[in-house]
């Protein structure tokens, strides 16, 4: 038989159905009822849980503090809880705003409550040297995988948080998300997209919290799609009103091009950035500004065909120094395959020097 824990709580309607639940309680008792969701992928490759590993030295500063002689953490945790947690008003007649009880059951096959922000305050309670440690904490009640992700998400996004965790969380998010991340959400979702699809030159390569085996940084991609999305060729595919966009359109014309990249260029592409610039930073993001340019010249029927890309591609690829030695630039100045590093204005100057040489090649046609 399941035994169920009864808190205080005070019960606060925050806006039209959406009630929080302020509590203390003791954080030596939190895992008997919550769990942290970590990230990964599933059976089927797609991403589950938000939390990214334990900070280890985080908890530890933490735990040493709360070892002292008069701690004090002011900030409460945030719980998401499954329907199986209920309220019971003190008072009738209020409904459910106001004060009265939490009815927290405590399944240890099956725990009803996830940690979406505190887990390193909560793994520092659990681990120092304390009897009982209690803590504040501000819950909801919802079965929605999605809103649980999208509240993690909120709370994090103005807090020192991997930009990549951030980055691979968006595509199965839904909510209102603020300016910077709706606007990366579309490409983020292309590169989801491109990571996951067997036919993509891009399978597994790029490096995500849940692909550390890849090796093309998703930062790096991400910039390339978000330049393309905003000002270049997949503009056209973006609805202008709501920011959505048509991926499986942008996919075709990415895997068409750098499928094109792979056969032109096979030793550079399946190899790793400190010994082929073309999968680092600035070949990524400079390669990236070519595909706009060689889109645009075979728009509309050229741009899902990767025979027509690598026909383009190879009025340049003699010129190209990926892995080994020397670009000559327009100026005269010469530099270094591996010179090239991943910053604003090397990005640029190579991307400017590529698109020159593509260009060049077409008016000496």
């Amino acid at each position: 038989m399941t035994s169920t824990l009864r808190l205080p709580a005070l019960a606060t309607e925050q806006s039209p159905g959406k009630i929080l639940y302020q509590f203390a309680v003791d954080g030596k008792q939190l895992d008997r009822f919550a769990a942290v969701s970590r990230i990964h992928r599933n059976s089927e490759q797609r991403v589950q849980g938000y939390q990214r590993p334990e900070a280890r030295k985080h908890i530890r500063a933490i735990q040493k503090y709360i070892e002292s002689e008069s701690p004090m953490i002011p900030n409460g945790i945030v719980i998401a809880f499954d329907a199986r947690v209920t309220f019971e008003p003190a008072d009738a007649a209020t409904g459910h705003i106001g004060f009265g009880h939490l009815s927290i059951p405590l399944d240890q096959s099956d725990l009803p409550g996830w940690i979406v922000d505190g887990q390193q305050r909560t793994a520092a309670v659990r681990e120092a040297e304390v009897p009982e440690f209690n803590i504040l904490a501000t819950a909801f009640i919802t079965d929605s995988a999605a809103e649980q992700r999208e509240q993690f998400i909120l709370v994090n996004s103005t807090k020192p948080l991997p930009k990549s965790l951030i980055h691979e969380l968006l595509p199965g998010t839904d909510t209102l998300l603020p300016p910077a991340l709706a606007r990366r959400k579309i490409s983020t979702a292309l590169l989801e997209e491109l990571n996951r699809d067997p036919a993509s030159p891009f399978h597994w390569r790029i490096q995500t919290p849940t692909n550390p085996d890849g090796v093309i940084k998703d930062n790096s991609v991400l910039k390339m799609l978000d330049n393309s999305i905003t000002d270049g060729y997949l503009y056209m595919y973006r609805d202008p009103i709501d920011g959505s966009g048509d991926l499986s359109a942008m996919a075709g014309v990415v895997n068409a091009y750098w499928s094109a990249v792979q056969r032109v260029f096979p030793a550079e592409w399946y190899s790793v950035p400190r010994r082929s610039r073309l999968v680092h930073g600035a070949g990524i993001v400079a390669m990236g500004y070519l595909m706009d340019a060689i889109a645009d010249r075979l728009h509309p029927d050229g741009t899902g065909d990767t025979e027509r890309y690598e026909i383009e591609l190879r009025r340049i690829s003699g010129d190209c120094r990926w892995m080994r030695g020397e670009w000559q630039l327009p100026n005269g100045e010469r530099r270094q395959w591996n010179h090239f590093q991943n910053i604003g204005r090397d990005i640029q100057a190579l991307a400017d020097h590529i698109l020159a040489l593509y260009r060049g090649s077409i008016d000496n046609e």
